[in-house]
């Protein structure tokens, strides 16, 4: 198959002017925009839509309040949509336009499909130093005032039918499974057999509520993760947990609050999986969601955890770029 990861994010919101500011504070470029709607993109050309909650033209929510209303998902070029489309045609909300299919998965989600305009670039974090094999010599890691997302990672829904709604992406989209929790409790899935560790997490909740939990934004290194978050906690946004660390994705975190909808997180340093690789079944926890965690996050002008002393002194990151 065929996908090649998310293209695009439509977010319906109670607040576009904060929703704006936040996503400018996130490192996103804004577009141009319309009346009704704003526009933003990473640095891959992925974008983020802004647009009321009240806008007649949204799918339809999955949940009450501010939240996701729609994820497109890109593929290489027409005989790949000519391809999706009819593997799709028979779902509820099916509908054939020349360059994009759509329909509802199973968790009554709006998704859509589209050839890709993400852009290639030539980006490398900074390499780290492990031992018996550096790869960082005669210079410095980077610090970061704050961060530049790359692209949109992945994206992370409750559902009330995790099974059902696996086999529309593993049968329909040509995702593959890269780990479960055991007891029907979580499916990480990644769009193709080589990729990151997982473009789309499934979680159910006990409650069989539907409903965002976050979206994931990648950024170069761990130190980027460090950087980004500490500015967005400079601009006053609330930390909901991080940095940390996922050990079953190997990646560093941050999340934080969005006013869009959910949660949002910075990552870096995900596992890369291939053909080879077997799921596993993990027992869910606190230590395998997070091996380690700061509850509250760092506060970004002392750079310590929150409500801990400032040092006297002064910052690398203390003058912000114009």
């Amino acid at each position: 198959m065929s996908v090649l990861g998310i293209e695009q994010i439509t977010y319906g919101v109670t607040d576009l002017e904060e929703c704006r500011r936040f996503l400018l504070d996130w490192g996103l470029r804004e577009l141009p925009s319309s009346d009704d709607r704003y526009r933003y993109e990473t640095l891959n050309g992925a974008t983020v839509v802004l647009a009321d909650i009240t806008d007649p033209h949204l799918p339809e929510a999955i949940e009450p309040g501010p939240t996701l209303r729609e994820v497109t998902w890109g593929v290489a070029g027409p005989a790949e949509l000519e391809s999706l489309a009819h593997r799709l045609r028979e779902q509820p909300g099916f509908y054939r336009e020349p360059l994009a299919v759509g329909c509802l998965d199973t968790n009554g989600l709006a998704i859509r499909i589209e050839p890709s305009r993400r852009r290639a670039l030539d980006i490398t974090g900074s390499p780290a130093n492990v031992w018996g094999r550096p790869q960082r010599i005669d210079r410095a890691s980077p610090v970061y005032a704050r961060a530049e997302p790359i692209e949109i990672g992945h994206v992370v829904f409750f559902t009330r039918c995790l099974e059902e709604q696996v086999a529309f992406y593993r049968d329909r989209l040509g995702f593959v499974v890269s780990d479960r929790y055991t007891g029907q409790r979580g499916t990480f899935l990644r769009a193709a057999a080589q990729g990151g560790h997982h473009d789309l997490f499934l979680l159910p909740l006990p409650d069989g509520r539907r409903g965002l939990n976050h979206v994931a934004f990648t950024v170069r290194d761990i130190h980027e993760v460090f950087g980004g978050g500490l500015h967005i906690s400079r601009k006053g946004w609330t930390t909901q947990l991080g940095p940390g660390r996922h050990p079953i994705s190997s990646a560093y975190f941050w999340y934080f609050r969005n006013p869009a909808g959910g949660l949002i997180e910075y990552y870096a340093d995900e596992d890369v999986l291939t053909g080879a690789w077997q799921a596993r079944e993990v027992e869910p926890g606190p230590t395998v969601f997070a091996e380690w965690a700061i509850d509250g996050g760092l506060d970004g002008h002392t750079r310590r955890q929150v409500h801990a002393a400032a040092p006297a002194a002064r910052f690398m990151t203390d003058i912000e770029p114009g």
